[in-house]
């Protein structure tokens, strides 16, 4: 199948993209150094020619609410209107475990994706996946200063690679709507996440002052609701490979 990867250069991108390619399918990578701008519509329509289906794993780093809402409004409308004229068959896209629940401005953006998604005319499935193990660093590298505030909340993480999985085998099945929620195998506390990856020498160590926030990250709101797919990786072995290769580049 041809199939086109909407951030394939990406983190989660690039993985999809090889998956894709291992199983023998054929990857269009959407991406400005190939000549496809998401924000303005530039070369979507020659790049979607002749595509079967899209994954769309496009993403902006920010915690700005309406740089967030701008991005997935804009490239999603734009994605999805090339989608349609094109005759894509099935829109594949990757969003958050626990989107819906947790106050986050960057949520408020993937919430108006999957907005848009639902409401394209192209057969679409939205997989929603749990925080990845590096989601604890993610937090460190965010807060400068001797001591490390971290919220007390609890995720389930998932390697980046079986998420990349998850993407490919939706991807050659039927449009399902929302798919079942893909997490890790097991609950793992923010705030020790970060404590062990310090201990690993994965972070800066400093004290961790452990934290309670609003918006419901604190009740389990980025813990799966339901049965779904579970990955194999414990954020143990992630740590291990992770500061394995960080000492032997």
């Amino acid at each position: 199948m041809k199939i086109a990867v909407a951030g394939g250069t990406g983190l989660v991108g690039q993985l999809v993209v090889d998956t894709l390619r291992a199983r023998g399918h054929l990857p269009v990578v959407l991406s400005r150094s190939q000549g496809v701008d998401l924000m303005t519509g530039t070369g979507l329509d020659a790049a979607l020619a002749g595509v079967d289906t899209v994954i769309d794993v496009s993403n902006v780093t920010t915690m700005s609410k309406s740089v967030a809402v701008n991005f997935f409004d804009t490239a999603g409308t734009n994605l999805i209107s090339a989608a349609e004229r094109e005759g894509v068959r099935h829109l594949v896209t990757l969003s958050i475990v626990g989107v819906d629940r947790v106050k986050n401005p960057y949520y408020t953006g993937k919430l108006r994706q999957e907005e848009i998604v639902r409401k394209g005319l192209v057969p679409w499935t939205v997989l929603r996946a749990t925080q990845f193990h590096d989601f604890a660093g993610q937090l460190l590298s965010g807060i400068p200063g001797p001591v490390a505030i971290v919220p007390k909340g609890r995720v389930q993480p998932v390697a980046v690679r079986e998420v990349a999985q998850a993407l490919a085998e939706l991807s050659v099945q039927a449009p399902m709507g929302m798919a079942p929620e893909l997490a890790g195998p097991r609950e793992e506390s923010l705030v020790d996440m970060a404590r062990r990856l310090m201990a690993a020498g994965g972070a800066r160590r400093r004290p961790v002052m452990p934290i309670r926030l609003p918006g419901g990250m604190n009740s389990g709101g980025l813990l799966p609701t339901g049965p779904g797919p579970r990955g194999t990786v414990t954020f143990d072995d992630w740590l291990t490979e992770h500061t394995s290769a960080a000492a032997h580049p």
